[in-house]
């Protein structure tokens, strides 16, 4: 009997022991999931960690908090992934950390210094988040931190960019601090970086060589810093680089500011494709030559302006016969050269006052002849020409009292015998 009393308080004892931790316990303050495993506790007002926390944890959420001071309180979750510390009264990161986290945040803190102890021992972390403190000094331990993808101390009060941060680091964010140097040396091991953010701060330039290590750079942040841009000894190699660099660059130094000491001369304008033709190249040429060496003409007169509607003649049709005097009235003779000489043509028009043209007798005073001077080509004396247009109108009246002298053709001949056939066919 005292044997089966001692087995079963023997197995009493052990449930009390393991089943907390097997099955697992949630904090009355706390909200549990994933067996209990992930622990959710911000915004209870707490200033001392929950009991009935189970070792286990892989993610504790203490945000929105009453804590200032969590030294050598964590260190027994040896399975802890995730912490999150954020919005507490903490004045430094908690010593003694679990070495298997993986991300851990701390914004919105009164932490003042960085000390080399807070990340001597995380080889696992990836994420490090102590925004929004009041950061004066970050140190580093060289070949800490190996795998650290995430460095975020934006908005605190660091005057220099920290130096020795992991080789591996492709995202850091150093926006809203105080800061105006670069250390020599401090990004040429940072050939994985990826983004940089560094707006917000009290720059005035870039030493020489900084940036050219990172090579796989795709996004830098410049803008809001106080840039000497009229410092030609400082300032040139971050414009040059900005030129160059095939990152994005937000906020490029001194670009709504003019560089004196670069050079004024304004580039040559590139030709175009249509500029490149030989034909507009000729043209180009033709006008340049034509606008230096003509004088400004005082009145231009369109002739064809100044014909009213009731000076052109009623119908002019395809019927009407249409003379081409051309050897009663030759082109105007223009020494040989260079340039084409104009050409000019005369044309007659017989104009008819009456709608059947072929019954009108062929008079002087039934007739206004028009004559159209058409001029094509380049005359050589174009510069001294008035820039006008070449196809000109002008009506000729014809007086009365000058005969007209004008030889009837063969045409015109047979037609008048034609007219007289019939009438003498009558009589006879």
């Amino acid at each position: 009997m005292e044997y089966q009393i001692l087995n079963t308080s023997t197995c009493l004892l052990v449930l009390l022991v393991f089943i907390p931790t097997g099955l697992g316990i949630c904090p009355s303050s706390c909200k549990c999931s994933g067996n209990d495993r992930n622990v959710d506790c911000s915004g209870r007002n707490l200033t001392v960690l929950p009991q009935g926390l189970q070792d286990n944890l892989t993610y504790l959420n203490l945000s929105f908090n009453q804590f200032v001071d969590l030294d050598h309180q964590l260190t027994r979750f040896t399975n802890l992934r995730t912490l999150d510390i954020s919005n507490n009264w903490l004045k430094n990161v908690p010593a003694h950390l679990p070495k298997s986290l993986w991300e851990l945040y701390a914004t919105n803190n009164n932490i003042k210094v960085l000390q080399k102890l807070d990340t001597a021992y995380q080889w696992n972390l990836r994420v490090l988040d102590v925004s929004r403190n009041m950061v004066e000094r970050a140190v580093l331990i060289n070949n800490t931190l190996s795998s650290l993808k995430f460095l975020n101390l934006s908005s605190n009060k660091l005057w220099t960019v920290p130096t020795n941060m992991p080789y591996n680091i492709e995202t850091v964010d150093l926006s809203n601090n105080f800061l105006s140097q670069i250390l020599p040396g401090t990004l040429v091991r940072l050939q994985h970086l990826t983004s940089l953010y560094l707006h917000n701060n009290k720059f005035s330039y870039i030493p020489d060589k900084a940036f050219d290590q990172l090579s796989r750079l795709q996004v830098i942040t410049l803008y809001n810093n106080p840039w000497s841009c009229s410092d030609n000894q400082t300032i040139p190699y971050v414009l040059q680089w900005v030129q160059g660099t095939a990152a994005r660059v937000v906020g490029a130094p001194c670009a709504e500011q003019p560089w004196p000491w670069a050079s004024t001369t304004p580039a040559p304008a590139q030709p175009t494709a249509l500029d490149s033709s030989p034909m507009i190249k000729g043209t180009k040429a033709a006008d340049g030559e034509a606008s230096a060496t003509a004088p400004e003409p005082t009145k231009v007169t369109k002739t064809h302006k100044q014909l009213k509607a009731k000076e052109v003649p009623p119908l002019v049709t395809q019927r009407h016969p249409a003379l081409f005097p051309g050897t009663e009235r030759p082109p105007p003779h223009s020494p040989a050269g260079p340039q084409e000489a104009a050409a000019t043509r005369t044309i007659l028009v017989q104009a008819s006052t009456e709608g059947n043209a072929s019954l009108a007798p062929a008079t002087a005073s039934s007739t206004t002849p028009m004559t159209l001077s058409i001029t094509s080509g380049m005359p050589t004396n174009f510069s001294k020409m008035p820039q006008s247009t070449t196809a000109t109108f002008r009506k000729e009246e014809a007086t009365p009292s000058a005969p007209d002298t004008r030889v009837p053709s063969r045409a015109s001949r047979w037609h008048v015998g034609l007219l007289w056939l019939p009438l003498l066919h009558a009589l006879a």
